[in-house]
């Protein structure tokens, strides 16, 4: 539980909610393109879940961002 609500953390989710509201898409509709529910979007934006690099991966496509670039500038 360290990382959950950590400085880090809070900035990673809000690049995803801001990457998502960019991309006009609703949590409903970025879960249905990661074949998700829309609880697991939100869960992951309320912060009450961490986000594993594989999904960050994933949803960075979907969302049409550059997953390594954005994790550099979360490290920075």
């Amino acid at each position: 539980g360290k990382t959950l609500q950590s400085q880090t953390h809070r900035a990673l989710i809000d690049l995803l909610i801001a990457k998502r509201e960019a991309a006009g898409l609703t949590q409903a509709e970025l879960a249905n393109r990661l074949g998700e529910y829309q609880s697991f979007v939100a869960r992951l934006e309320s912060g009450q879940r961490r986000v594993d690099v594989v999904e960050f991966i994933e949803i960075a496509k979907v969302l049409g961002f550059d997953a390594a670039k954005a994790m550099k500038d979360l490290a920075s």
